[in-house]
């Protein structure tokens, strides 16, 4: 049975957008957020249940992008939050550092 035609996305542009979006963008954010918390707690607990919140988390993201209506704004709101994942990042390796130096 195939789907409707007027709930898929007409624009190749779009379905590319949503695609990239759902795959790449979703999996930056998951990976970054994951880095954060790694960087605030303690870095051995987070990386092992990473392991599975990374997966269920990354195909939530790719979910959400597929629902969208524009993939473009998924992509600019996926890029804000991994800008401000790594921003916790960056400031944690700076005030907890894994290896003092």
């Amino acid at each position: 049975m195939s789907a409707n035609k007027k709930h898929l996305t007409a624009s190749p542009s779009q379905r590319f957008a949503k695609i990239s979006a759902g795959f790449l963008g979703g999996y930056l954010v998951t990976i970054t957020l994951h880095l954060a918390l790694a960087s605030w707690l303690n870095h051995v607990n987070v990386m092992i249940t990473s392991t599975y919140s990374g997966f269920i988390l990354w195909c939530v993201l790719m979910i959400l992008a597929f629902l969208s209506k524009n993939g473009w704004k998924v992509w600019a709101l996926y890029l804000l939050l991994a800008g401000l994942f790594y921003l916790a990042f960056y400031f944690g390796k700076i005030y907890n550092p894994i290896i003092p130096s």
